[in-house]
């Protein structure tokens, strides 16, 4: 399984049983991937939170190259909102993290066109079971009463973040509805981790939704 945060996101978004990425949980994953490289960076040490805002923390770039990115993003200085950071190259994220995954042999993909004109990428899971356990995995912060304060930032992100974005491969209607409190129970405990991170995520997602904003698989 991938080691990055946005490269598990990316597989998250996975409908295990119908053995295909469902258009509806492709809609706001560059703003979830560039979510996630933001998440990890903080974990890292290289960004700093004041109030709602953020800035760049100095230091070296990372490793990973999409995260480094994302990093070179952050402004210097003045910290600035979240939600530009997450929302403006949204539609560059997937790329990269496509690129990385195909790499290390976690997903094939296979260029193609739709109708003979327009360019299409079909893009499959080398190893669906293990998508299906991290589903689970994310599942179960919830489903088992996990405490919030226990959970892993990265943990937390996934959980959280699949209920912003609405994400029906791991949560349906019902499970949001009948786990209401304790989604706001993981949601609260990410916002004191990095305030306002979640809400530029929701925000983003659905001004793109509204417009029928979406990438490829």
């Amino acid at each position: 399984m991938p080691h990055t945060l946005p490269q598990q996101l990316y597989l998250l978004c996975y409908t295990v049983d119908k053995g295909k990425f469902q258009l509806g949980n492709l809609q706001g994953r560059g703003q979830l991937l560039r979510a996630g490289a933001l998440t990890e960076l903080a974990q890292d040490g290289l960004l700093h939170v004041e109030g709602q805002k953020v800035v760049r923390m100095p230091g070296k770039a990372p490793e990973d190259s999409f995260a480094a990115s994302v990093w070179c993003d952050l402004p210097e200085g003045d910290p600035k909102a979240w939600l530009p950071l997450v929302h403006n190259k949204a539609h560059t994220a997937e790329t990269p993290v496509r690129d990385q995954l195909a790499a290390a042999g976690e997903i094939t993909v296979t260029h193609g066109k739709v109708l003979g004109l327009i360019p299409a990428d079909r893009v499959g899971v080398t190893h669906p079971h293990q998508v299906a356990a991290l589903q689970e995995r994310v599942r179960a912060t919830v489903l088992i009463g996990t405490d919030p304060t226990s959970i892993p930032l990265g943990e937390l992100a996934m959980a959280v973040f699949a209920v912003e974005l609405e994400m029906t491969c791991v949560w349906n209607r019902g499970e949001i509805r009948t786990c209401k409190q304790q989604f706001k129970a993981l949601a609260a405990q990410f916002d004191k981790a990095l305030p306002g991170l979640r809400k530029a995520l929701r925000n983003s997602y659905l001004s793109s939704r509204a417009v029928g904003g979406g990438w490829s698989a």
